[in-house]
């Protein structure tokens, strides 16, 4: 495991490429999926400093708050509600460049100005979203899609 987060400055490709390992480390042996969570939450906050990031996970039909860096959540959505009830319904990821203009954008934060949300799909199904809002227009981009589908795929459930 790894005991200390080295911080790299470059593009955004260089930090994805300095930080993947380093979460490979820390999931390494360690079966607690919540602590995983955690830690991935922990580490691409620190890297990016985005105003939030966290998981919601499927539970009895809704997406319910799990391990998150950030402001206060919404601790439930509904399928099909939001950038995250959207992208689970529809199987796939959403990168948004103005939450303002997507119909149905659950205002958690004011300060949220962009977002993605990548689902967690296993056996064919959705298990958990990751979600990530930016306090700036337009912040995400086919980049974060490639490295944050990456990470995700690291995530044993």
């Amino acid at each position: 495991m790894a005991e200390e987060l080295i911080i790299k400055r470059g593009t955004k490709e260089e930090q994805y490429l300095e930080l993947i390992p380093q979460i490979a480390a820390l999931l390494d042996g360690e079966p607690d999926l919540i602590a995983n969570l955690a830690n991935i939450t922990a580490a691409l906050k620190e890297q990016f400093d985005w105003l939030w990031i966290g998981f919601y996970m499927v539970k009895e039909n809704e997406l319910v708050l799990g391990p998150f860096q950030g402001p206060i959540a919404c601790t439930r959505i509904k399928k099909g509600r939001g950038v995250c009830g959207a992208s689970w319904e529809q199987m796939k990821t959403i990168i948004v460049e103005d939450v303002n203009q997507f119909p149905g954008h659950i205002t958690c934060s004011s300060l949220s100005k962009s977002e993605i949300v990548l689902p967690l799909i296993r056996n064919n199904e959705v298990v958990a979203v990751l979600d990530v809002d930016h306090s700036l227009y337009a912040s995400f981009d086919k980049t974060d899609e490639l490295f944050l589908s990456e990470i995700i795929s690291l995530i044993v459930f």
